[in-house]
């Protein structure tokens, strides 16, 4: 096992943490988007995008590792896809807006900005967890490095 494999899985999350905040940010600053997307002549509002992760070392390289018998393990997080949620659109009665159907309904977004600012609470919170690993696993290499003088 490397000495620096903490280091690479704490950095792995930190990414893909990174990257589910930029979703979530994506979707509350699109959250009122009436014009998302052009289907089939018409334009949808905007979908709220999901962000997909799982575990790294599914690979062929971890399962061959393993099967010759090395230490070796890969460790960490990836983020496999970002996906659009198909939850269906609420439909709020505003007839003077410009998207407004012939009954006066609009179409909005799928974006629940409560359920948004859950997922960015838990994703700050791995974030910072992180950072925190990083910096004891950074701490005991220095300390290791001490040890030869």
């Amino acid at each position: 096992m490397s000495i620096f494999q903490s280091i690479n899985t704490s950095g792995s999350a930190l990414t893909a943490q990174r990257v589910r905040m930029d979703v979530i940010s994506s979707n509350m600053a699109n959250m009122d988007t009436t014009r998302g997307e052009f289907v089939n002549g018409e334009w949808q509002p905007y979908r709220r995008k999901m962000v997909s992760t799982q575990p790294q070392g599914n690979q062929f390289s971890s399962f061959l590792n393993k099967a010759m018998g090395s230490k070796e393990t890969e460790g960490g997080v990836k983020v496999t896809e970002i996906t659009e949620d198909q939850t269906p659109f609420e439909l709020v009665y505003d007839p003077e807006h410009p998207d407004a159907n012939e009954e006066g309904y609009v179409a909005m977004p799928n974006v629940d900005p409560l359920k948004e600012m859950v997922d960015l609470i838990s994703s700050t919170r791995s974030y910072e967890a992180n950072v925190t690993v990083m910096n004891a696993s950074k701490g005991m290499l220095m300390k290791a490095l001490e040890i030869g003088k």
